[in-house]
């Protein structure tokens, strides 16, 4: 019995660390790909007054956030397609101190930029483009994509 506890209790110390940062890149993983993968193009009722404010009042929804971000970046592509870029990272950006990698292709992109901010709701415009994405990874190797830092 306090072999088993003496192992139990080693594996906690060991694995503990590697369980929380393994679930927290899961997150992070699972938010971009929620919150910026829109693929096919959805289509918002007129009453949304535009795709970006009905993709907003989703994203702003999902994330549980009551203030009006200035911009945000939908990517219109499958999922698979910008996964890939992200397999292999040799570039280390600094100022998010994570990977990061420049995409060769270019993707369908709408830029959601805040028009004005009323007390009780967000306006956005959107601007829809075709961009090579600057992408943070979640590591060097095997990687996912877990957020859009810029594009080209």
């Amino acid at each position: 019995m306090a072999l088993a506890v003496a192992r139990l209790l080693f594996l906690q110390l060991v694995l503990g660390p590697t369980l929380v940062v393994d679930i927290r890149l899961q997150t992070a993983v699972e938010n971009f790909r929620n919150s910026h993968i829109d693929y096919p193009r959805a289509n918002y009722p007129m009453g949304f007054q535009g795709y970006c404010n009905g993709m907003m009042a989703y994203v702003r929804g999902r994330e549980q956030r009551w203030y009006c971000p200035n911009i945000h970046y939908m990517i219109h592509a499958p999922w698979r397609a910008i996964r890939k870029f992200c397999k292999y990272s040799e570039s280390f950006c600094d100022n998010y101190n994570e990977y990061c990698t420049l995409t060769q292709d270019t993707f369908p992109l709408t830029i959601c930029s805040l028009v004005k901010q009323p007390p009780t709701s967000c306006h956005y415009n959107g601007t829809l483009t075709n961009q090579r994405l600057y992408l943070l990874c979640s590591r060097k190797y095997d990687a996912e994509p877990i957020g859009i830092i810029g594009f080209s």
